[in-house]
């Protein structure tokens, strides 16, 4: 029971909910043997049965990485048995108390927990950003996998402890009075060290302990963003950067949404120092991760927009997600971990399929022929029909014949034998190629009806083939008995006609646009999604026309876009007319504005403290020095042209600035 209030406590310290903590209590109280799930349901409600089953589930799990499973797999198997993400931050509170109780314990022991925990739990700390407890896991691994340099590493960091200590209050206070003199209110505080983060550090860049820069650190949190860039030009001015050691986590977040501005600096007396700057919530989620935004939560009531930003978190968790160029972080809450489940073989390797796919798709996924071959199924040792739903973390044994092939049924939808389009495209495959032979007869008998009824009999067949694109002619035949050549090209291939050009986009009257959440009317369509491209960042009242995509309906471009006028005839057939709303100006819009100057102290802060004159947000910086010269890149969050205009008119008084344009 100890060790169940150890958890709990923990996870009070990270800000968890109620039910978290309760849920924690429970689980470790209580075997799960002996665990009644409907009495805790009838008693305290489906959600803490819910998260107890998940943290019993994940348990169970856990003990997959033993038996020499892919480790990545078994890290998004976790993950998507837990359906609620708050039952891997209870996993991760449990290790933490676990690792802590190991202190004394034999060698082996340690050094087991210790390799289990780098290579399971601690990437799962770091994909939901609980910093706490991350630098906890890894440095009590670090403790038990290499004593001898985890002894070295502390010892050199207790030796030198006063004398940083000492260098980082001078530093706090010179920043603070600068802060201060432009009326920013800012908490900067030295920031701790972590053992296992100096080693890696050493290793990765090959130098020794002294001249690791971020030894001696510094984070310092303000109000808003636009304090933050602020305060990075103030710090620049005081100390000289580092060259290569800035970056800006703010403009282009980590894969767990970490966001904060990085740089080094050569500090007094010639030491360098690594300064953070961040927003207090920035630092909230940096700390606490996932478990900062139940500080929020008020009651346990449900919140809509605090269940959407977990939802967004898990699937953050993704470590193969890629977001396409234009589609914007709305494409990337699509439903990830409710589109997949992770099954074992059982040799214990573990396989992802989509949500959905049964016995047969899961053979089909092991190898082609053991799909073709299936023909029963085992799902944690008991007998199933073929068209079963798989759930999560199951165990499927797929029973073959020596030979043979599948059923037509597997193809209808209707029968759900099939539920992954790589399954369904296998089983097609092998029918098309038992086919193929009467398909090519079916397809000879029809060219020459077609040749017969245009009375062009003696017309060279390989020539009719290259021009229906089949270079061979058996594909040609067979596509034709499948009825994926039509007549009418067969007829086009025989005279020499070509496909008529394609009209000229008529003009038309609108019936009733609909505006989009982006502030923008496509003519003639109602109730499509628009989205601003990000090649040319339209504004109002830019002149924008509508690319109708594949997949993510309409795209806003500026009309003179090169991506527009470069479009072929074909293509330029899925433009459509398009215009601003009425409200087109009041929503945000992010640009991207390009400076050169002459490169001096000051200059970032000058063009940040001139834009900032018209009340214009800063998103993002990015900044080359090149000779003489800085190059500039600012992403700004305006509501029209005009804006922009102004901005540029600011930042082209500021001294030393050559030039300012939009990009």
């Amino acid at each position: 029971f100890e060790r169940a209030l150890a958890v709990s406590r923990l996870l009070l310290m990270q800000g968890a909910d109620p039910e978290t903590i309760a849920a924690a209590l429970v689980s470790q109280a209580i075997p799960e043997r002996d665990l009644d799930l409907e009495a805790v349901q009838a008693a305290f409600g489906l959600e803490l049965a819910a998260l107890i089953r998940g943290v019993a589930r994940a348990g169970r799990i856990e003990s997959l990485e033993t038996s020499g499973v892919d480790l990545e797999q078994v890290r998004k198997m976790l993950l998507a048995i837990a359906e609620d993400v708050r039952v891997v931050l209870i996993k991760l509170a449990e290790r933490v108390i676990y690792l802590r109780s190991l202190t004394k314990s034999d060698e082996a022991v340690q050094r087991a927990a210790g390799r289990q925990t780098l290579e399971l739990f601690s990437p799962l700390a770091n994909r939901l950003g609980v910093s706490e407890m991350k630098w906890e896991l890894e440095d009590f691994s670090f403790r038990f996998t290499e004593p001898e340099l985890y002894r070295k590493i502390a010892q050199l960091l207790d030796e030198k402890r006063h004398d940083r200590e000492a260098y980082i209050q001078r530093v706090i206070a010179k920043l603070h009075g600068e802060l201060e003199a432009m009326g920013i209110a800012a908490a900067i505080q030295g920031r701790p060290k972590h053992i296992y983060s100096i080693w890696r550090k050493m290793r990765g860049r090959n130098v020794a302990f002294e001249r690791l820069y971020d030894i001696r650190a510094v984070r310092v949190i303000v109000s808003n963003v636009r304090e933050c860039y602020t305060v990075l030009g103030v710090v620049h001015d005081l100390w000289t950067p580092v060259e290569g050691e800035f970056d800006d986590y703010i403009a282009s977040p980590k894969g767990n949404d970490y966001r904060s501005l990085h740089t080094a600096v050569v500090g007094p007396e010639g030491k360098t120092l690594e300064v953070q700057i961040r927003t207090d919530e920035m630092h909230q989620h940096s700390e606490h991760g996932v478990a900062a935004h139940w500080r929020y939560k008020e009651g346990g009531r449900a919140d809509k927009a605090f269940d959407a930003k977990i939802a967004w978190l898990r699937q953050v968790l993704s470590w193969k997600q890629e977001v396409l160029a234009g589609e914007g972080a709305g494409s990337a809450k699509k439903g990830l971990f409710e589109d997949t489940i992770y099954v074992l073989t059982p040799q214990g390797r573990v396989i992802d399929l989509p949500a959905g796919s049964t016995p047969i798709d899961f053979a089909y996924h092991v190898h082609t022929d053991l799909g073709h071959r299936c023909r029963g199924a085992k799902v944690d040792g008991q007998m199933v029909p073929l068209n079963y739903k798989l759930s999560n973390a199951q165990r499927v044994e797929i029973m073959s014949a020596k030979q043979g092939g599948p059923s037509r049924d597997w193809l209808s939808p209707q029968a759900g034998y099939l539920a992954s389009s790589r399954g369904l495209a296998k089983a097609r495959q092998w029918f098309r190629h038992e086919d193929f032979e009467k398909d090519v007869a079916a397809g000879r008998a029809a060219l020459d009806k077609e040749l017969h009824r245009l009375g062009a009999g003696g017309e060279s067949h390989e020539r009719i083939a290259a021009a229906t694109g089949h270079p061979k002619l058996d594909e040609f035949f067979a596509a034709l008995g499948r009825g994926e050549v039509t007549g009418r090209q067969i007829e086009i291939a025989v005279r020499g006609e070509t496909a008529p050009p394609a009209p000229a986009p008529a003009s038309f009257v609108a019936p009733a646009p609909s505006k989009a959440s982006s502030g923008v009317l496509v003519l003639g369509v109602n109730n499509i999604a628009t989205m601003v491209a990000k090649c040319c960042k339209p504004v109002p009242p830019d002149p924008i026309v509508g690319f109708i995509t594949r997949t993510r309906g309409v795209m806003v471009h500026r009309q003179d876009c090169s991506n527009i006028t470069g479009l072929d005839a074909a293509q330029r057939e899925r433009l459509m007319p398009a215009d601003w709303g009425k409200t087109g100006g009041e929503a945000p819009f992010s640009v991207e504005i390009e400076v050169v100057a002459l490169d001096r102290q000051g200059l970032l802060r000058d063009i940040s403290e001139a834009i900032a004159r018209e009340r214009i947000n800063v998103t993002a910086v990015n900044t080359l020095s090149r000779g003489s010269h800085a190059f500039m890149r600012f992403t700004l969050q305006v509501g029209s042209a005009d804006a922009i205009m102004r901005v540029l008119r600011q930042v082209k008084d500021v001294p030393g600035v050559d030039t300012a344009r939009r990009l």
